[in-house]
């Protein structure tokens, strides 16, 4: 499967590339822990069967130390005890945040009360920034029909 633009090549979308990538180091830098960070665009990625996003994100998430145990679960963390309850709750909000249109109201209340549980004011506002832009990078991949499977850790610096 090619992708149908070289979107990575454009010049258009490096322009907006460039702003994503900037929000995207404003949360890598946040407080919200580097491994819910990473099961969190996991999970988005797979709702939104983006292909290419789950590739990188699984790819990183080993690369910094994850297990293969536990990315194979992410899919079904729910029914799997591998996941800590902050880790849960976070995956809670992504699904929920993730699935707005499917869900009518949203993030319900008592998802977002078991996220303040686990999380200050700074890092509730990272995890709902994460999951816009990488419900936004999913919908351009998708789009675009970016193929999967050739992403090593690092190569966009």
């Amino acid at each position: 499967m090619d992708a149908r633009l070289n979107y990575f090549g454009n010049a258009l979308a490096g322009k907006v590339m460039k702003h994503l990538n900037s929000a995207n180091k404003v949360l890598v830098d946040s407080t919200l822990p580097l491994t819910i960070q990473e099961l969190v665009k996991i999970r988005a990625s797979q709702i939104n069967g983006c292909g290419f996003c789950t590739d990188m994100h699984t790819k990183d998430a080993l690369a910094a130390g994850e297990t293969e145990q536990r990315l194979s679960l992410v899919a079904v963390w729910r029914e799997a005890k591998v996941f800590t309850d902050a880790e849960r709750a976070a995956l809670e909000i992504a699904e929920q945040g993730t699935r707005i249109a499917d869900a009518s109201g949203g993030v319900p209340d008592d998802a977002w009360a078991r996220a303040a549980e686990h999380f200050d004011e700074d890092q509730l506002a990272a995890l709902i920034s994460l999951l816009a832009i990488i419900n936004a990078y999913n919908r351009v991949n998708v789009i675009n029909q970016q193929p999967a499977g050739d992403y090593t850790p690092g190569m966009f610096g």
